[in-house]
């Protein structure tokens, strides 16, 4: 989460936090239908109340509530938690944490922000330590303009859940699907099968979708919109090989405009999107009259890290220790030890005092179970001699030094530890 809230705070998005509890007219003015289904629900007096079941609602209601005071693009992160009536299975939780950015502009968005979210999906993993992980891109209006320009802009949602499922039935069963159920000409089935098969690399694909430009003026300005965010990549640090334009990504079929964004573990299809999002026109549309397009990803933490720990891709060397120095007073005054712990502080050294009545063994014990890296220790000696003696529970080095060096002897072997990635990618 300290990596997530470092990343994000380097390209201007400041935290915010939302109730948890909102009213369920508020919660269910956008969604309805499963959202309904979903929600945890209940009455408290007259009022009608409902735990979050994300973090777009609230955030859309506090924009709304605060338009006046806030200056705009609004570029904001929450890490929090949100509930969800789930059955609970490997996987699956019913209260869980989400980690969501948004740029949300008043009137108008520049397509950079779209350009940039990227970016910021390649940052943020590559310091969490993956490597082989994929951007996949589209544009909702490439597909809109598509399905128009075909005569079936009435049936294209439908027809785009049909295609969503295309990597786990396989074509001929979505041309089925598409032929029979939906009543889409073969024609039409082979042309939409032709077009989502579009690959290759990025600018290869743009150049075979050159063919449909010209026939649907929404087509077109999608088409333009995704040749601006594949122009500007390259600028904001993403590798070739970590982004893909694919054709076959739709997301939130009500919600989403523009831009529209999965991203897959290679190594680990299985997963799924590990971080998902895309543009939107018009994020308050319940709470207010203003117009305010957005654009914003969404990663499912504890989803991630259940599956990734599954994998044993959690880094089990990395620090975890409630603190970084166990001081052990040996003499009845503790003056020296409260000054001492005072002083590991002020450096920036989390420190804790133990003074329990207990044998040195399980003191040590103590130090060791919790992965507490370094073990002080002041006796009469220690304080008369004006050091301090300092021992390193993983490779069992002591010295005695005075505080100053001692300090400097800490800060450098936690600096050492803590060099590792959270995940091995």
């Amino acid at each position: 989460m300290e990596i997530l809230r470092e990343t994000y705070s380097l390209y201007g998005f400041t935290p915010l936090d939302t109730p948890v509890i909102e009213s369920s007219e508020v919660l269910l003015a956008k969604g309805g239908g499963e959202t309904e289904k979903q929600i945890y629900r209940f009455q408290k007096g007259d009022a009608d109340l409902s735990l979050r079941f994300d973090l777009t609602v609230p955030l859309a209601k506090y924009v709304a509530l605060h338009y006046n005071d806030l200056t705009f693009p609004f570029r904001r992160f929450q890490i929090g938690k949100v509930y969800r009536g789930e059955r609970a299975q490997r996987g699956r939780f019913r209260e869980f944490y989400q980690a969501d950015i948004d740029v949300i502009g008043d009137g108008k968005l520049s397509i950079l922000n779209e350009a940039e979210i990227p970016a910021i999906i390649y940052k943020t993993f590559s310091a969490l330590g993956l490597q082989r992980f994929l951007i996949r891109v589209n544009n909702r209006k490439i597909l809109n303009g598509f399905y128009a320009l075909l005569n079936l802009a009435e049936r294209s949602q439908d027809i785009m859940r049909t295609v969503d499922k295309l990597d786990k039935i396989g074509p001929e069963k979505v041309e089925a699907i598409l032929t029979g159920d939906l009543g889409v000409s073969r024609e039409q089935a082979m042309e939409i099968l032709s077009f989502i098969s579009i690959n290759g690399e990025n600018q290869a694909v743009l150049s075979q979708l050159e063919k449909w430009q010209g026939r649907n003026e929404t087509f077109d300005q999608g088409l333009a919109e995704l040749k601006t965010v594949v122009k500007y990549l390259g600028g904001f640090g993403v590798p070739a090989e970590n982004f893909a334009v694919d054709l076959t990504i739709a997301r939130g079929l009500d919600y989403y405009t523009g831009t529209v964004y999965e991203t897959a573990l290679l190594d680990h299809p299985e997963i799924g999107s590990v971080c998902s999002g895309g543009r939107y026109d018009n994020l308050a549309e319940y709470y207010t009259d203003k117009q305010l397009p957005g654009v914003g990803i969404s990663i499912g933490l504890t989803r991630l890290f259940y599956v990734l720990g599954e994998q044993g891709m959690l880094n089990p060397e990395l620090p975890t220790a409630p603190a970084d120095v166990l001081i052990l007073p040996m003499t009845e005054d503790l003056s020296a030890a409260i000054a001492f712990a005072t002083e590991l502080r002020e450096n920036g050294i989390r420190s804790q005092l133990h003074c329990e009545e207990k044998k040195f063994k399980q003191k040590i014990s103590y130090a060791d179970k919790l992965g507490i890296p370094y073990v002080v220790f002041l006796g009469e000696d220690e304080i008369r001699e004006g050091v301090a003696a300092c021992k390193d529970l993983a490779t069992g080095e002591q010295t005695k030094l005075d505080p100053k060096a001692t300090i400097y002897r800490i800060k450098a072997g936690l600096d050492a530890r803590n060099r590792g990635f959270v995940i091995k990618g």
